[in-house]
This record gives C-alpha cells, structure tokens and sequence, in this order.
C-alpha cells in the first residue's frame, strides 16, 4: 500500500512543483508597470470625470463609475450625494501605484475646492483650498473606471 502512494507522490510532485514555479513566475508578473498609454489613458479618464465634477453634472460624473457600482447605485441616488455649494478645480494628476494582479491604480487627484455659499467677507478670508485627494481607478476590459471603495 506505501509503494503505490509513493507513486502517486512521485506523479504528482512534479505537477505540483510546475504549479508552483508557475505562480511564482505569474507573480512577477503582476508586478509589471503600466505603459505610457495606460497612464495616459488614465489621466485623461480623471480629468474628465473631474471636469464633470466641477460643472456640477453629476449625472455625467456617475457615467464613471465601475460598471459594478453602477448596477448597484442609480443614478439618481448617486447625483444627490453632492452639494451644489462647492466649486473644485482640477489642478494635476498623479499616478502613484498601480497594483497589477488587482488590476487598481492609486491616483492622487489635486484639487482647489472653494464654497459659494460663504459671505463675501468670509468667503476672501478662506478663499480656495487645495487638496490631494487619493482616488482608486480600476482596470475592466481595457477602460479605467472611478471605484468608489477609494480610501483618501
């Protein structure tokens, strides 16, 4: 009985053993950098939804959703979660990170936001604020999408 499980350990070693070096070379993999195409592709994919966000069309800004996301959340829920109070401006782009095997980039997305609803006075003395906000966008199909489970 030992001799036809050592056998069967004999056969299956070997397979286990390319598994093996194949997910370990399939790692490596997943490493691999974005190409110039990707981040421009990506870059251009923010500065759209931003500029959605800073006309206030949110509707337009939801288009950018993950395809997941939008099937969960309808649009007009998603419209109602911003205010009509704040202006942003979309002062650069910047890739961080790009995690391959999850198929997620970090973007840190610049911002000046300012409010309308301040008093004159009081609205000079605060004026625009900047911020970096840090954004996940996620690769599907070949298209970059906005993912809501950003972490800023």
């Amino acid at each position: 009985m030992l001799k036809r499980y050592s056998r069967c350990l004999t056969a299956i070693v070997p397979a286990l053993l390319l598994i093996l070096a194949a997910s370990l070379f399939g790692g490596c993999a997943a490493d691999k950098e974005l190409t110039d195409e990707q981040v421009a592709a990506l870059e251009q994919r923010v500065r759209e939804r931003w500029a959605r966000m800073a006309e206030h069309d949110f509707a337009g800004a939801w288009e950018y959703m993950t395809p997941e996301y939008r099937r969960i959340i309808p649009k007009e829920l998603f419209v109602h979660k911003f205010s009509y109070a704040l202006e942003w401006e979309l002062t650069g782009v910047e890739v961080v990170h790009y995690d391959a095997r999850a198929a997620v980039a970090s973007v840190v997305a610049r911002v000046m936001t300012r409010s309308t609803k301040l008093t004159k006075s009081t609205a000079m003395g605060f004026g625009a604020v900047p911020r970096d906000l840090r954004e996940q966008w996620m690769l599907i199909d070949g298209e970059w999408w906005y993912s809501a489970n950003d972490h800023g």
